[in-house]
C-alpha cells in the first residue's frame, strides 16, 4: 500500500522559514519524480515545486523561485520542502504527491491526471 505522509507544517510569522517533509512508502522512492503542490480553500491546487529522480533535477513556478528548495533523501524516502520568507499568501494546505510521468510537468490543475498518490496535506498559516 503506498502512503504518502506529509509533516511540518504549521504557524510562523511573516519572513519566517517552514520545513516540509513528505515521508514515501509503498513504492520505490528514488524511482519517482515527486510533487510539492499546494491549496488555499476555494482555490485550485498548484503545484509548486518538483523534484525529479536525479538530485539536481528540480523545477519550481514563478510563485516559489527563490524561496523554496526542493529535495529529496533517497535513504529516509523523504521528500522536503524547504520554505522561506514566507508571507500571509503562503497560508494553506501543502500536498506531495507521485506522478506517473517522469520527468514531471510543471503543470496546471487541469493536467494533474498523472497523479497516481496525493497525501493528506499538512496546514501551514502566515500571520502578519
Amino acid at each position: 500500500q503506498v502512503q504518502l505522509a506529509e509533516s511540518g507544517g504549521g504557524s510562523v510569522h511573516t519572513g519566517g522559514s517552514l520545513k516540509l517533509s513528505c515521508v514515501v512508502s509503498g513504492l520505490p522512492f528514488a524511482d519517482y519524480c515527486l510533487g510539492g503542490f499546494r491549496q488555499v480553500p476555494g482555490m485550485e491546487r498548484e503545484l509548486g515545486a518538483i523534484a525529479g529522480i536525479d538530485s539536481d533535477s528540480t523545477t519550481y513556478a514563478d510563485s516559489v523561485k527563490g524561496l523554496f528548495t526542493i529535495s529529496k533523501d533517497d535513504l529516509r524516502n523523504t521528500l522536503f520542502l524547504e520554505m522561506n520568507d514566507l508571507t500571509p499568501t503562503d497560508s494553506a494546505m501543502y500536498y506531495c504527491a507521485e506522478d506517473r510521468r517522469c520527468p514531471m510537468p510543471l503543470m496546471a490543475s487541469g493536467d494533474y491526471y498523472g497523479i497516481n498518490y496525493w497525501g493528506k496535506g499538512t496546514l501551514v498559516i502566515i500571520s502578519s
